[in-house]
């Protein structure tokens, strides 16, 4: 080949790594942007990654069709995938803000079937643009699909530890598409000999990228409104930290503060005192000695406010897995009256590192383990949720030693909360089932763990409490008939519950059941 055609092969090869890129970075995006706005995470990024492969197969099989004109081709779907792909989180929301119900999801599964056929269509027309230039076959294929794996794998970490945590999912969509277009451009002025009419092709691809860099900068904004109809109260705070969307909403008139995380709420300012009451002081009191407390979760830190609450307490450990989640908790005024400055006592200790993680490397024994953790509404937090998991929660409890559960509603979800119940059971621990009304959550389900017997009549709470007193104990483990452990199936039969294990994560289905319809 004579240096020209070297130089023309090469900008085809970097442009294949960069699309590629572009490529895997919007696949991922479609995946995100279904498990933040339609939930269950599991169940979008399945769908919209076999959507996108699925795509890319038509998208390949279409592209033989196109024998003439092969880079005005690539041009042209890269003006595709710029303007698809770029709007795709800006619209995403607009639709989940305004459209009718089950709007945002055909939007998100089309969209992703366009771009990926797109997607599709960029390599073999590659391969056969440097065929054409003078590249023998083999090497053309090899070389354009070393590019696009390589590029495919650059994306993904590109997306996860740098896009989507600092610029988030509507900036990263314009950006991307900002990408895809300036390679466009560039492969059109290479190649502007072989094209016919090149400045109308060249004043399309500038149009699309001016509205995608407005898109850049002033989208986000717009895109905040459409959010802000998801939520009944004024957002005072977002952000999207390396794990997940942090929201915070306060209604001024009511003073009630909500923090919500990829938009689950997580409490209410109004009532949250009934949940941390009920997690934290019947623990306390069930536990021989108070001295040395494992906080899982509680980020938010209104958990150890209330642990601190009790004279005894030399140490208290926060594991958290989000930094961003804790920041939040230590900076933002609404927050801090909350949980009264807790984390930056000096009894507390903050560890920032997975829950599981946590267990299997730490040699300490605690009096007292409380387990605010997220619901089990994917396959990260279902391992949170298993028998191996509570097994490691007993091995690091002291004789005496007393643990707390947050099991989800008995009500919404009665077999998600017998199953948990009967998953902490299995470790050989006794267990005891508690209940309480919390106005914003509705009903809210709690076990109590301990290799000792539980005894709630016994217990007295001698602490400072709005809502929780010694007497009333005793009344949380009542259920009714429609929230008690006698669940039927479908045709009437007595559910047989199972521990919730790692090799049999079925929580997960009987969590995405129950709560389809809330």
């Amino acid at each position: 080949m004579n240096e020209v055609a070297i130089r023309k092969s090469n900008i085809i090869y970097w442009s294949s790594g960069i699309v590629s890129i572009c490529g895997i970075i919007f696949e991922v995006l479609f995946g995100a942007l279904g498990s933040y706005i339609l939930g269950d995470g599991i169940t979008q990024y399945t769908l919209t990654i076999s959507l996108f492969l699925t795509g890319m197969g038509i998208g390949a099989s279409l592209s033989e069709k196109v024998m003439k004109n092969l880079i005005l081709a690539f041009v042209w779907i890269e003006f595709g995938v710029a303007i698809i792909g770029g709007f795709s989180s800006f619209t995403m929301f607009g639709i989940t803000a305004f459209a009718p119900a089950g709007s945002d999801a055909s939007f998100l599964y089309l969209i992703t079937i366009l771009v990926g056929a797109l997607t599709g269509f960029e390599l073999p027309i590659l391969i056969r643009k440097a065929n054409d230039i003078g590249v023998e076959l083999n090497r053309s294929t090899a070389r354009v699909l070393f590019s696009d794996y390589a590029g495919g794998l650059i994306g993904g970490l590109l997306f996860a530890f740098l896009l989507r945590p600092h610029l988030g999912m509507v900036k990263s969509a314009f950006l991307v598409g900002c990408i895809n277009v300036t390679v466009a451009l560039v492969v059109l002025w290479l190649f502007r000999k072989e094209i016919r009419h090149f400045i109308i092709h060249a004043m399309t691809g500038l149009i699309i990228f001016i509205l995608l860099m407005i898109g850049l900068f002033f989208g986000e904004a717009a895109a905040f409104s459409f959010e802000q109809k998801m939520y009944n109260d004024p957002i005072i705070h977002m952000e999207e930290s390396s794990y997940q969307k942090i929201t915070v909403t306060q209604d001024e008139k009511e003073e009630d503060v909500r923090l919500y995380l990829n938009g689950s709420l997580q409490f209410s300012s109004t009532d949250e005192y009934r949940y941390h009451e009920v997690l934290v002081l019947p623990t306390m009191a069930q536990a021989e000695n108070q001295q040395n407390v494992l906080i899982l979760g509680g980020g938010d830190g209104i958990a150890a406010k209330e642990v601190l609450k009790h004279k005894d307490v030399e140490q208290i450990t926060l594991v958290d897995l989000d930094p961003a989640v804790v920041e939040l908790a230590n900076e933002n005024k609404e927050i801090r009256k909350l949980n009264q400055d807790s984390l930056k006592d000096d009894k507390v200790e903050v560890k920032n590192m997975d829950a599981f993680q946590y267990l299997e490397e730490t040699d300490q024994w605690f009096d007292v383990i409380l387990v605010d953790l997220p619901d089990p509404n994917n396959e990260s937090l279902n391992k949170l949720y298993t028998k191996e998991f509570y097994s490691l929660v007993r091995n690091h409890l002291l004789p005496g030693g007393a643990a707390m559960i947050q099991a989800t509603s008995p009500v919404f979800a009665t077999e998600v909360y017998w199953t948990i119940s009967e998953t902490v059971a299995s470790t050989g621990l006794n267990t005891e089932n508690l209940h309480v009304d919390v106005p914003s959550f509705g009903n809210w389900g709690f076990v109590m763990a301990s290799r000792d017997e539980i005894t709630l009549d016994q217990l007295e709470i001698n602490v400072p409490a709005r809502f929780l007193t010694s007497d009333m104990l005793s009344s949380l483990t009542s259920f009714g008939k429609d929230e008690d452990k006698e669940i039927t199936d479908a045709d009437g039969n007595s559910a047989i519950l199972k521990p919730n294990t790692l090799i049999d994560p079925h929580l997960i289905p009987i969590y995405e059941r129950a709560w389809k319809n809330y």
